[in-house]
């Protein structure tokens, strides 16, 4: 069972890496193997998930508000149809469809042997490597006004690669918008946009999961789910800024480090696997 502690500790490392290019579930997970504690699962990862997301629609409240307003009037209203915000709620929709199919598809498997630590450690290296790659490109110039159909689906389908732990979903969005030549702060700007639906609808579907199991309690939940908001919100206003003037090499060292050392700690049998 998850306690309070765990839960505040949890709840911190959430915040602190969700709109992070270094993964949040990869955190999660390996922070509590490390202090020895119960795998809180990805139905606790879920639902914190929600307060993270929250601090997302607070930040971005007049984006969202204009762009969900642009994209409505635009079903009865034709000459809205070619605006940059109607043309974005529709990208957001399209980009969400890998996730939610692949979710759901996979569902048991991303509960149980996606959570293995090998794999964990194997994508924050891998991944770490091509957001390295990605932000090398002399060619970013892209902003949010220039998506089409196209670049949405790649969008959507390198946030899908999100439901592996140690890919993180805003660096795998990130990675796929410097590749198609996105400039930083647009690429992150729309990771932030593309994973509210997302995160929202599977926090909400695995809130059905909680207290079921006995290994995860409310109240605990609700707890890291705060303190994941705030400290989630600190980190947006932060990361938007950082973005606008550096690279992502910190982050990509960063990953490289840390999934070198979990599986060096695997191999010697310091930590389990699952």
């Amino acid at each position: 069972m998850i306690g309070w502690f765990e839960a505040v500790v949890l709840g911190v490392v959430q915040g602190l890496t969700e709109f992070l290019p270094i993964s949040s579930s990869a955190h999660i997970r390996i922070v509590s193997e490390v202090f020895g504690w119960e795998d809180p699962g990805a139905a606790f990862t879920a639902v914190t998930q929600i307060g993270t997301e929250s601090a997302v629609l607070l930040y971005f409240r007049h984006d969202i508000v204009r762009i969900v307003s642009t994209w409505s009037r635009s079903l009865v209203r034709p000459e809205l149809r070619g605006h940059i915000d109607a043309r974005m709620g529709w990208y957001v929709i399209l980009g969400t469809i890998p996730i939610a199919v692949l979710g759901f598809v996979f569902r048991e498997q991303i509960e149980t042997v996606a959570r293995d630590l090998r794999l964990t450690a194997s994508m924050l290296i891998l991944v770490g490597l091509v957001l390295w790659a990605a932000d090398r490109m002399d060619r970013q110039r892209k902003t949010l006004a220039d998506l089409n159909i196209r670049d949405g689906v790649v969008f959507g389908l390198a946030q899908a690669c999100a439901l592996i732990p140690g890919v993180s979903r805003s660096g795998g969005t990130i990675s796929a918008g410097l590749f198609m030549q996105y400039t930083r702060e647009a690429a992150t700007r729309y990771a932030f946009l593309l994973a509210i639906p997302a995160v929202l609808a599977s926090g909400f579907f695995e809130m059905l999961k909680i207290g079921d199991s006995g290994q995860v309690a409310w109240g605990p939940t609700i707890a890291a789910t705060v303190i994941a908001f705030f400290i989630g919100y600190a980190v947006i206003a932060w990361l938007i800024r950082y973005v606008a003037t550096r690279t992502f090499l910190p982050f990509v060292v960063y990953r490289v480090t840390l999934g070198t050392v979990i599986l060096g700690l695997l191999a010697t049998g310091v930590l389990s696997p699952r």
